[in-house]
């Protein structure tokens, strides 16, 4: 099968990278299981402090395959049974949703790096890295209506989070597109770089270069359900901090910093 992701990691920092440069990193059945693969392997890698999603090419994701709207079109593909049946995830997520969310439970941070195009699932895709590093001049857009579609790949619930609900609303029911600097004035983007890659790169490392155990640790609890109650935000900051007081590398923070030097951590 044709490589669909490339992963190299370097201290600390995991540099994912999807090279269907040909297709513009369209969403093929051989895209979804990479991405869920990788992110399903990347979550037991504890040599990995910080990941970077990105695409190879012009674009870091066009978008569904247009394969598929081919299908479509001439009722060789109909219907959604395929979809609500597939075997989901323990989260509730089908294979498609994985792919995208698979990012967020990922127990380190990743960052991801959008140039080119962002359409449609490469949209959502985008949404799936906690931190979004965009180019001035990236497009995107929600554009599935274009199809007749909704957005399908977890991208409504990664929304909610992200986006006032009536401009969601607004780009979900118009597909319009929009670039790398109205991204950034909506909340979508981070940071507009001219090089995101290269930018989230530098990120990163700074990341891999803190307390691993606190940097998870603090993802654990933003990834706390946005609906929990105060009292059991208070009891998991309360926990965390516990854990991580006197702790080998927490020590190891405390001495670097009283010693004016680089700290050592274990992982």
């Amino acid at each position: 099968m044709e490589e669909r992701i490339k992963v190299e990691v370097s201290n600390g920092v995991a540099d994912v990278r999807m090279v269907r440069v040909d297709k513009m990193n369209a969403l093929d059945d051989a895209m979804f299981s990479a991405l869920v693969e990788t992110g399903e392997a990347l979550k037991a890698r504890k040599d990995v402090r910080c990941v970077v999603l990105s695409g190879e090419g012009r674009a870091f994701c066009a978008g569904l395959d247009m394969s598929n709207f081919g299908k479509m079109a001439s009722g060789e593909r109909k219907g959604g049974g395929g979809i609500v049946g597939t075997p989901r995830t323990p989260g509730g997520a089908n294979r498609a949703q994985q792919a995208v969310f698979v990012w967020r439970e990922l127990p380190m941070p990743v960052i991801g790096a959008i140039h080119g195009v962002a359409f449609g699932g490469g949209f959502q895709l985008a949404m799936g890295p906690e931190i979004r590093f965009v180019a001035p001049d990236a497009k995107l857009a929600i554009l599935e209506i274009k199809w007749g579609l909704v957005p399908d790949m977890a991208g409504l619930v990664l929304l909610k989070g992200l986006l006032r609900d009536d401009l969601a609303r607004e780009l979900t029911y118009t597909g319009r597109i929009f670039d790398g600097e109205e991204a950034f004035k909506l909340g979508l983007a981070t940071r507009v770089c001219a090089d995101p890659r290269a930018e989230a790169l530098k990120l990163a490392a700074e990341i891999a270069s803190k307390n691993p155990d606190a940097i998870r640790a603090g993802k654990r609890l933003f990834n706390m359900q946005p609906d929990s109650d105060q009292r059991a935000i208070f009891k998991a900051e309360s926990e965390e901090q516990g854990a991580l007081i006197g702790s080998p590398n927490q020590i190891e923070a405390v001495k670097a910093a009283m010693e004016k030097r680089p700290a050592v951590f274990a992982d």
